[in-house]
C-alpha cells in the first residue's frame, strides 16, 4: 500500500508541474480556456448562438485538453522499465493504472472545473447552464482521463504514438461529448445519468484494457 501511495504522489507531481520544458497542467488549463476565448471570434457575437453551442465547444475543449498529455502517461515510465520493477516486486500494473488514472484527472479534470465559470461566461452561459457544465465535467472528465491512459497504453512505443493515441482516443470520447453537450439542451436531463454510466464504463474498463497492452508489448 505504501509503494502505491509512493507512485500516486509521484505520478501527480510529474503531472502537475510537468518534465523541464514542459507546462505540465498548466498547458491543458490554457489551451481550454484559449478554445472558450477563441470560439466567440470564429462565430461572431451573437448571444443566443453561443450560448446555444457554448456547451459542444466545453466538451471540445475538455477532450483536447485530457489528450494533450498523452505521450506522458505510459511510454516515459515504460521505456525507463518502471513497469518492469514494479511487477518484479509484485505490484500489479491494473494497480498502477488505475492510479495514473486518478493523477491524471485532478491534473487536467479539476483545473478544468475551476476554470470553467469563466469559459462559461466567455461562451455566455447562465448560471443554470454553468451548474450542468459543472456537473457534466465532474462525471464525464474521469472517462476521458481512463480513455487518456487506456490510448497511452496502447500507442505506447510506437513511432507518432501520441499523434495516433489522439486520433483513437477521439471516436472513443464520442460518447461522453454527446452526452456530456446534450444534457444542456433542452430535454436533456438524461443526458447527465448517461454520461455517468459511460464514464464508470471507461474506468472499469480501462486499468485492465491498458495493463494487457503493457504486458503484452513486454512478451
Amino acid at each position: 500500500m505504501r509503494a502505491l501511495w509512493t507512485i500516486f504522489r509521484r505520478d501527480l507531481t510529474l503531472l502537475l508541474m510537468g518534465a523541464p520544458g514542459r507546462g505540465g497542467a498548466l498547458l491543458p488549463l490554457l489551451f481550454f480556456l484559449a478554445v472558450a476565448m477563441l470560439y466567440p471570434f470564429a462565430v461572431g457575437p451573437d448571444a443566443k448562438l453561443l450560448a446555444r453551442t457554448g456547451a459542444g465547444v466545453i466538451w471540445v475543449a475538455a477532450l483536447l485538453a485530457a489528450i494533450l498529455p498523452l505521450d506522458r502517461l505510459v511510454e516515459p515510465d515504460l521505456e525507463a522499465g518502471f513497469f518492469d520493477q514494479w511487477a518484479l516486486r509484485g505490484i500489479a500494473e491494473e494497480g498502477v493504472l488505475t492510479l495514473r488514472i486518478v493523477a491524471h484527472w485532478l491534473s487536467f479534470g479539476v483545473p478544468l472545473m475551476l476554470a470553467a465559470p469563466l469559459a462559461a461566461g466567455l461562451l455566455n452561459l447562465d448560471g443554470a447552464h454553468l451548474w450542468t457544465v459543472e456537473v457534466g465535467l465532474l462525471l464525464g472528465t474521469p472517462g476521458l482521463a481512463a480513455i487518456g491512459v487506456t490510448i497511452a497504453a496502447l500507442t505506447a512505443g510506437l513511432r507518432a504514438g501520441a499523434a495516433l493515441g489522439g486520433l483513437l482516443a477521439i471516436p472513443l470520447a464520442v460518447p461522453l461529448l454527446i452526452f456530456g453537450a446534450g444534457s444542456l439542451q433542452p430535454g436533456g436531463e438524461g443526458g447527465l445519468l448517461l454520461l455517468a454510466a459511460s464514464s464508470l464504463a471507461a474506468l472499469a474498463i480501462a486499468p485492465f484494457a491498458a495493463a494487457g497492452a503493457i504486458r503484452a508489448g513486454r512478451e
